[in-house]
């Protein structure tokens, strides 16, 4: 049997944990591995809030700042018991939540002050934990995005944690832009402040752009055995510089993945989707459903200054329940740049959208919280256009009934390392309208599972975005055999974890 410990600032397995998709993946990979007789630990930090359900398993004692910390491990209930996986969680008071789905913080001012500051003191609670035994004798330590790429830099650099080189160590990238910089010095969240008895390896740790700066995103490309990207399409996206906002790739860190890629240690496999025991939903619930959810935030004091915008959605809605659109496009995803920005860049495209979808009694739904500056956006349009519904909220039945019952789904992502969403919409027979680009590229193919657009230029995307969504609705409307056909084979398509983890386990694992 081998022993895995997947370290990470989401596990999605637990409650109340989890911000995007790297939580699904946390979720996900550990049952498969389970599923095949090994055993897992999944480790994430409390937020000063998750360990009070968890049973307390040991005190870690270790130094940082020259002084003494202590931190408490502890196991935590999962939402669904599997044998051979454990749920953990690190205690500390300074690992506090911050405002981002209740982990991350936003430093506009400082950018990763607060977070550099507790996934420090939970990598290096994580290392004495290792070192105490307190997982047994490891074989794999898999580590997710900068929040857990101190780990490699404690066993590489650390005195005190020479134990941690018998393990092989597996680094996933998730989300390329986040790197995690910080500066070496003269700074409270620096790392002289935090370990004053290492001498700092500036070349190996430090940022390609900045130089009196660590970059931990690349710390995890640099030194760690396998180097993991989450599909094909975008570890080759990746080799390449970016050219915003035609093109996203590398984000300065190329030159290290094509290292890592000549040294054979990059590998691209596609995140998977699942397909069992699925939440089910009801059909038909898709406008109460929104009724309700709105309903719900405007008690939520957090909300009061929504208030008059969740009414305005409120009433829209209301039409809908008795007179019913004749076709619905859907977006689910946290309001960013990622995510939008062909939409910020050139509203006028998106109102070409709704008004073509306005000739066929057509809606677009989107649902979402994020960036002030979108929500204001998509604010905005709502007011202005009767056939764009936005729902400014989070909301798991609603989630549900929009994947359930829209008829395309639309995913303009200007990167996209996976998606997981296109895979969801997908699994209920639904094509996707996506940009041809990263895990997109792999998972929708035009006119046989869905529609992708894509251009030479920035503008000629937005162009071709628009006439995509025109020749899917012409589809729809003068050739429904067409149609069916290709809702038949996006329903038809499977992304599993099993094949993905043959991979894992061959190209990361080696196991």
């Amino acid at each position: 049997m081998n022993n895995f410990l997947f370290v990470a600032a989401e596990n999605d397995a637990i409650p109340d944990c989890k911000a995007g998709g790297m939580g699904d993946v946390v979720r996900d990979v550990p049952r498969e591995i389970a599923k095949r007789g090994d055993k897992v630990h999944v480790i994430v930090p409390s937020y000063s809030r998750i360990h009070k359900t968890g049973t307390f398993r040991t005190q870690l004692n270790f130094r940082l700042r020259g002084t003494d910390y202590s931190a408490e491990l502890y196991a935590v209930p999962p939402k669904k018991n599997i044998e051979n996986i454990i749920h953990y969680v690190i205690h500390h008071p300074e690992i506090t939540e911050g405002g981002i789905a209740h982990i991350y913080h936003d430093d506009p001012t400082e950018p990763f002050f607060n977070d550099y500051i507790k996934f420090i003191i939970f990598n290096t609670a994580v290392a004495e934990a290792v070192k105490m035994g307190a997982f047994g004798e490891l074989d794999i330590v898999h580590m997710h995005d900068w929040h857990s790429s101190a780990m490699l830099f404690l066993k590489t650099y650390h005195p005190d944690y020479q134990v941690l080189k018998k393990m092989r160590y597996v680094y996933s990238i998730h989300n390329l832009a986040i790197q995690g910089i910080r500066p070496f010095y003269d700074n409270y969240a620096s790392v002289h402040n935090f370990f004053p008895e290492i001498q700092l390896d500036h070349q190996n740790l430090q940022d390609p752009r900045y130089q009196d700066c660590i970059n931990l995103m690349a710390v995890g490309i640099r030194l760690a055995d396998a180097v993991h990207t989450v599909s094909q399409a975008y570890k080759e996206d990746i080799l390449l510089p970016s050219a915003r906002p035609e093109f996203v790739g590398g984000e300065s860190l190329e030159v290290d993945l094509r290292n890592a890629d000549n040294e054979g240690r990059l590998f691209g496999i596609l995140n998977a989707s699942n397909y069992a025991n699925v939440r089910q939903a009801e059909k038909g619930l898709l406008y109460r459903n929104t009724v309700k959810a709105l309903f719900r935030w405007l008690q939520d004091e957090s909300k009061k200054y929504k208030a008059d915008f969740l009414a305005h959605t409120g009433e829209k809605i209301m039409e809908y329940v008795s007179n019913k659109p004749k076709f619905i496009v859907s977006s689910v995803a946290r309001l960013t740049e990622q995510k939008f920005y062909f939409l910020m860049r050139s509203p006028e495209s998106f109102e070409k959208i709704l008004d073509r979808l306005k000739e066929v009694d057509g809606i677009f739904m989107l649902l979402g919280t994020g960036d002030p500056d979108y929500e204001h956006l998509f604010r905005e349009m709502s007011y202005k256009h009767k056939n764009f519904i936005f729902t400014n909220g989070q909301s798991e039945d609603l989630i549900d009934s929009m994947y359930l019952e829209t008829d395309l789904y639309f995913m303009p992502s200007l990167f996209e390392p996976c998606g997981i969403s296109q895979m969801l919409a997908m699994r209920n027979g639904n094509p996707c309208l996506v940009h041809h680009t990263g895990g997109l590229k792999d998972t929708v193919e035009h006119m046989k599972t869905g529609f992708a657009f894509d251009g030479q230029t920035f503008n000629a995307k937005l162009e071709d975005m628009v006439n995509k969504l025109d020749e899917a609705l012409n589809v729809w409307e003068h050739d429904q055999a067409t149609w069916k056909k290709i809702k038949a084979n996006a329903k038809k398509m499977r992304f599993t974890w099993e094949k993905s983890l043959d991979e894992y386990y061959n190209k990361l694992y080696l196991l």
